[in-house]
Parts: C-alpha cells; structure tokens; sequence
C-alpha cells in the first residue's frame, strides 16, 4: 500500500482544498430531494464543473482534469472534509459514466458526459423491478425491436428509480429475447424520462420528499444511438455498472472520515462514557476503510482489479455508515431530534445495506467468490 503523495498531487490536494474553500456554500443547501434544492445543486454542479472539479479524473474535453485515480481519492476527501453538498449528478457521473467510457460509442461519450458533468442533464438509475429487486436478471421489463424506425419499444414498470422524480434521464435492463436464459437476452438503455409512453410516479420516503420514483413505459420508442453495450449483452454491462457502485466510485472514504471526525468532534463537546468505546470504534472503522481505499488503489495502478471484493467495500461502507449515524443520536441524546445532519443522515444510512445489491446477496458473493464456500444443497433449502 502506497500511502505517499508526490509533489504533484500535493500540489493537486492543495488547488483541490483552496477552491473549496472559497467556494462551498456556506450554509447546507436545502435537500436535493425537492424541487428548489435540486435546482440549487444543479448551479453547483454547474460551478464545479466550469473549474473542472466535476469529475476530475475525466478528460478535458468532459470538463476534467485528467487526474489520476490517487488524485480522484484525495480530491474526495478535500471534498468530504470541506463540507460540500452531496452530488445531485452522482448516478450519472459514479455509476453511468465508467460504463459509457468502456462501453459507449464516442458518439455517446461525446453526447451525454459534458452535460453530466455540468449538471444540466441528471440521471436516474432505473434497475429494480417490482418482482425483481436483488435478482434483477429475473425482470420482466420488455424491449422489442422496430426495424422500420432503427430502435426498440420499451414496456414494463420500474420501481425504487433514484433520482427519477425530478432527473431528465434514466438507465436500466430491458429484456429485448425472451427466448435467451435468465441473464441473457438482456439489453442496456438510455431513455429521457420526459418521452412519449413514459410515466413517473413520485414515492414520497420516510421524510416526506420524493428521492425515489415509480417509472411505467407503455410503447416507449429507444433508438439504436441510445442502447448502450450491445443488445443482448446488456447483463455484462450492467455488472460492470454495479461493480464500480459497490466498489470506489458510490461511497468514497472521504465521506465517512469526514463523518468520524465530526463525531469525534460532538464527543469532545460533551463527553459521555455511555458510548465512548463505540466513538472510538466508529473512527477506527473509518479509517480502516480509508486505508483499504487505498490498498485497494494501489492494486488498481498495478494493473489488478476490484471484482468480487467490491462485495465487501459495500457490506463494510453500509454498516459503518450506520453505526456512525447510531453513535453520534445516542451521543446527543434528546438533542438529537434538532442536529438535522445527523437525523438525515442516521434516515438514509438505513437504506445502506438495501441499495446497491443488499448486504445478504453481497455475503453470499463474498462467500462463494472469495472464501470458495460452497452453495447450500438444493435439498436443504426451505
């Protein structure tokens, strides 16, 4: 593990923390969730993006900087550190992007990254189906093919779609053969939610804003230019997608450090032995997560790859962010319910061990991937 930075990314660290400190607005913005604070997160997409802060590891050409993935991990943790407001853009730019720079055409790179990156087009991720969830290859969605118009015809339902309440477009599986095996016969799409045959649904969550949609196609006509991958091939794409989500790119170190030290910080104001062990723990499992970062960072510069570990970067990151959120409310105590930071917070973090592939399907990965256990017996299971 190289914990070392150059001179140049030094250099970088220290442009990166300068900008953001003139810059990070200095109160929260209001949540991204409701139509203003999605607004006002768009211009600061907007702003990061004309100081190529967006994505800095992309090209240029997109708005980047061309950064080297060290110098994308230290930006993230200047960025976490500074306080700035969560990235509306985040399934376009985290989740999307490497899977349309590995497998768009430059076409595709070149019509949909530089507005990703400036936030004038978000994204919704449109994976889960109502009968498929953690299995998705098991959805029913359906793509058919229109030869007379060079596209497909979508029909089916989404459910769970992050972002799509207020975002302009969307990803996600559609079966386009019906015929072909269950993670087969499957094609990757991009489609505006704003076209003919498309419905969103708003689903209100616990808080009473509506981060997530019901999507229903009904006839939705997708060209050709907008299928990503080939078609058929659209579950090879898909895992690509999922592997970058539950690996570096969703949940970046610097978020939960920067959450540590906060706690540590409440812990300092008003210490209460009750959960001094579990502060301590808490920090120590972010840092632990910070050094994997960047163990598994140097892997990637020598030329290996994240595979079925991202399994367990997602379990790790999920309950940490948990018990970060718990530890700090039992802190506060009945002061709790006016730190709206860690209430939100403690509310989302919930969800950590559902999205992305739940923490029961990622243990079964880690199980038969990386410690070659065996599967159950088809005879034993109930």
């Amino acid at each position: 593990m190289d914990l070392e930075l150059s001179e140049t990314e030094l250099a970088f660290q220290a442009e990166a923390r300068a900008w953001l400190a003139a810059n990070v607005p200095p109160e929260p913005l209001p949540s991204l969730d409701t139509a203003e604070g999605f607004e006002l997160h768009r211009e600061w997409e907007s702003r990061l993006a004309a100081d190529r802060w967006s994505v800095v590891s992309w090209p240029a050409e997109a708005h980047g900087r061309a950064a080297s993935l060290v110098e994308w991990v230290v930006f993230e943790e200047e960025y976490y550190r500074a306080g700035a407001p969560l990235r509306v853009s985040q399934n376009g730019i985290f989740l999307l992007a490497p899977i349309i720079f590995e497998h768009g055409t430059e076409e595709q790179q070149a019509r949909f990254l530089p507005s990703m990156a400036t936030g004038e087009r978000v994204w919704a991720q449109c994976w889960s189906e109502p009968e498929a969830g953690s299995d998705l290859a098991s959805l029913r969605s359906t793509a058919r093919r229109d030869d007379d118009r060079g596209g497909w015809v979508l029909n089916g339902q989404k459910i769970w779609c992050s972002r799509a309440a207020l975002a302009h477009w969307g990803f996600g599986l559609f079966r386009s053969d019906p015929e072909a095996q269950k993670h087969a016969g499957l094609t990757y799409f991009l489609f505006p939610l704003d076209a003919d045959g498309v419905t969103v649904r708003p689903i209100a969550q616990l808080d009473g804003e509506a981060g997530f949609a019901e999507v229903f196609f009904d006839d939705v006509f997708v060209p050709d230019a907008d299928v990503l991958g080939a078609p058929g091939d659209g579950w090879r794409v898909a895992m690509s997608t999922a592997g970058n989500e539950r690996g570096l790119s969703l949940r970046s170190p610097g978020r939960f450090t920067a959450a540590a030290d906060r706690l540590l910080a409440s812990y300092a104001e008003r210490p209460d032995q009750r959960v001094a062990d579990r502060v301590v723990d808490a920090w120590l499992r972010a840092e632990a997560y910070r050094l994997y970062t960047w163990g598994t960072v140097t892997k990637l510069k020598d030329g290996g790859d994240i595979g079925a570990a991202g399994s367990v970067n997602k379990v790790w990151w999920s309950e940490l962010d948990i018990a970060l959120h718990e530890t700090a409310l039992d802190l506060l105590g009945p002061d709790a319910e006016l730190e709206s930071a860690w209430l939100d917070g403690y509310t989302f973090s919930l969800s950590g061990p559902i999205y992305a592939g739940t923490n029961e399907i990622q243990r079964n990965i880690i199980a038969e991937r990386i410690l070659g256990l065996p599967r159950e017996p088809k005879g034993l299971q109930k």
